[in-house]
């Protein structure tokens, strides 16, 4: 048994998922969004740690997966969520829990089929292997998403960015 907590990282909207995964079988446990639009970005880093923090303390979960920065036009844009992982990384560094990373397309694939899907695809999908009865806000069915992809790869082969020390 094992408690998956996955993030999908944003500066101003940080969504976070956390399932039971018992061999084959998923069980919900929560979710939602870490809102820090109002703040400038230090305030708005801190924002995330804190609440990845309380997350972590109300869940106690095993892991933490989460999705890598991908390339966009706006290099202030990427910059910006490469700040906002790390402070949800250095929330389960502090931990010590184990920190895995996986590329947007390969969570859509876990999820929906096709490293192509849409968020409405990927929110009807997080529902329906979760059992829900309705669909989750875009960015936590998107940070669902990643605990799923975790739960399912092949002896979770996602880049290993930490691990607990023995």
């Amino acid at each position: 048994m094992s408690i998956i907590l996955g993030i999908d990282p944003g500066s101003r909207i940080t969504g976070y998922g956390v399932i039971r995964q018992r061999g084959p079988c998923l069980q919900y446990l929560g979710s939602g969004c870490i809102r820090a639009s109002e703040q400038k970005l230090p305030g708005r880093l801190k924002r995330i740690y804190v609440g990845i923090t309380e997350v972590i303390i109300q869940f106690r979960p095993d892991v933490l997966a989460i999705e890598q920065v991908f390339m966009a036009k706006n290099a202030d844009s990427v910059l910006k969520l490469g700040q906002a992982r790390g402070s949800a990384i250095v929330a389960a560094a502090n931990v010590e829990l184990p920190v895995y990373e996986y590329a947007a397309r390969l969570i859509k694939q876990a999820v929906v089929g096709t490293g192509s899907a849409g968020k409405v695809q990927v929110q009807c999908m997080v529902r329906h292997i979760l059992k829900l009865s309705a669909n989750p806000q875009s960015d936590a069915a998107d940070a669902l998403g990643v605990a799923i992809c975790h739960a399912s790869s092949s002896k979770n082969v996602g880049l290993l960015v930490s691990q607990k020390s023995s």
